[in-house]
């Protein structure tokens, strides 16, 4: 069963077209007030954020087969692990924003019924990561080894989905005078004729400034688990200062937002495990 999710994965992989097909229909589902339309093709309208993420997750697993098999280990099993890691993040993200939206689910009770909106980020990040160790633990596969492979694709495919929020006007920033501040005219989440600090290029910017710096880790590790150790550290870091300049509705805990909240955990983790990391190396 484990082979066949694993070839599954890479069938849909190698038809990069279904990826994008279903971002597609998601976007001919949810219409003009969810995202924003990029273009036709006839009867099909594509949206820019499926658009991005599909785009996003095409190059992720080019990349990350490509670094296991330099590696030495077995290209084919990303492709499970990935799948299994996308239905993980896409039932974090759910569970997640169901969490950060009680109230509003408790007025609205139908939004439990929407699968075509409503996501989480951090969500969907650790529910990927629980979904791909169950995957690495099921083949019996060295969970670090193959962790510190997937992880810096992990940030390129957010890097490309920040900008799939660009495009649609999710995640805003603040009002700003500055140069830099951006303006949306037809934006169904964004306030329109507002000049807006770009937090989602921000992001954008960092997650593929992200991805080059764990490259370059992964290309001077030592010893296994580096690679994700740093990859908690530094989006931790990145998304709690990020999420001072956003000004979407999102969950709060008390003054911080729940984003940041969970920013400090992950932080904390990640600098224990390096500690852990250094001391083994050090004991050996």
């Amino acid at each position: 069963m484990s082979d066949g999710l694993a070839a599954f994965g890479k069938f849909l992989y190698e038809r990069e077209w279904i990826f994008l097909l279903f971002s597609c229909r998601i976007g001919k589902k949810r219409g003009e007030k969810m995202q924003y339309k990029l273009f036709e093709i006839g009867p099909v309208t594509v949206y820019s954020y499926g658009l991005l993420i599909a785009i996003g997750i095409v190059l992720a697993f080019f990349v990350a087969e490509g670094r296991a098999k330099k590696q030495g280990l077995n290209g084919e099993e990303i492709y499970g692990l990935g799948i299994l890691g996308l239905i993980g993040g896409v039932i974090g993200a759910k569970l997640l924003f169901f969490l950060t939206e009680i109230k509003s689910i408790m007025e609205n009770p139908k939004i439990l019924l929407s699968f075509s909106e409503g996501f989480v980020v951090y969500g969907g990040i650790l529910g990927g990561i629980l979904g791909a160790y169950i995957y690495c633990k099921w083949k019996k596969l060295p969970v670090l080894k193959y962790f510190d492979v997937a992880v810096p694709s992990l940030a390129l495919a957010q890097g490309f989905g920040r900008i799939g929020c660009f495009l649609a006007g999710c995640c805003y920033g603040r009002e700003t005078g500055a140069w830099y501040g951006i303006t949306f005219h037809d934006s169904p989440f964004a306030p329109n004729g507002v000049s807006l600090i770009p937090t989602q290029l921000l992001s954008s910017g960092a997650d593929f400034l992200h991805f080059f710096l764990l490259i370059y880790i992964a290309g001077k590790k030592k010893k296994d688990g580096i690679v994700v150790v740093s990859y908690m550290i530094f989006y931790s870091i990145g998304r709690f200062l990020i999420e001072c300049l956003r000004n979407d509705p999102r969950g709060n805990v008390s003054i911080l937002s729940t984003s940041q909240f969970i920013s400090i955990f992950m932080l904390m983790a990640g600098l224990i495990a390096l500690v852990m990391l250094k001391k083994k190396e050090q004991d050996n």
